[in-house]
Parts: C-alpha cells; structure tokens; sequence
C-alpha cells in the first residue's frame, strides 16, 4: 500500500499549468513544510515535501491555497529520475495529491501569519511576553 498522510503550510503559492490540447488538464505543484515531531540540535525542524495535484484537486489549490495556508493532505509517493541539461541524473520523490484540506480556520491562518506564536525555550516552556504578567489571572 504506497499512502501518505500529511499536515503542514505552504511555502509558496502553488505553480499552476495547463497542460495543451483539446482535453486540457490542470497541474499544480507545491511544497509543503511540515514540522518534524523530534528535532535534533542543530538540526532541521521540518521537511519540505514536493506535491502534485492534477484536474479537480490541481483546481482547487489554484483557486484556494496560497502560501502560508496550513492543509492536510493524502496521496501517494511517486519516484522518478531525468536527465539534466547537464546530462548528470536527478532523481525526484512527490506526494501525488488524492484529497487537500484546509486544517485551521482562516482567522487562525491570518493570526498566524501576522502575529506568531512565542517560541517555546528548551525546557518546552513558553516564554512569557513582558507586561503580560499584570493580566495574568494567578500571580
């Protein structure tokens, strides 16, 4: 079984195409940052994975996903390889997409993008903006 379950944002708008010809289809492609559960010091605190959509679905990110959005999704994983211009392999892994939704409202997405969450400390505690102290309801 080849499933693939993902939560995270966007770090661009979607690059949409079209593809010629009388059936014309809808491509969007996209990167999805998602979060690493256990993060090692010094090390990547998220993956960015590759994602294609095709007709329907490459027509909703288009019309609704933009960067920053947070979504889950679930596909597949796809493989393949081409030859560079400068005749060397590249080797490509996607997530094809088979369903996208949105995974926070968009209140949340807009708060997000303009006021961030307080990094949490190494302890896994919040940092506690000053003047906050005097609103807090136990002292």
């Amino acid at each position: 079984m080849n499933k693939a379950i993902l939560m995270g944002r966007l770090t661009r708008d979607p690059d949409v195409h079209w593809t010629q010809g009388q059936d014309q289809k809808c491509i969007a492609r996209y990167t999805l940052a998602v979060d690493r559960r256990f993060k090692q010091e010094g090390g990547a605190s998220a993956d960015f994975i590759s994602c294609v959509a095709f007709g329907h679905q490459a027509e909703f990110a288009e019309k609704y996903l933009r960067k920053g959005i947070k979504i889950a999704i679930t596909g597949r994983i796809q493989t393949g390889s081409y030859t560079n211009r400068d005749g060397q392999k590249v080797y490509t892994t996607d997530i094809v997409i088979e369903e996208q939704e949105f995974a926070e409202s968009k209140v949340a997405g807009q708060t997000t993008q303009q006021n961030p969450a307080p990094m949490a400390r190494e302890d896994g505690f919040m940092e506690i903006p000053d003047g906050l102290e005097e609103e807090l309801p136990f002292s």
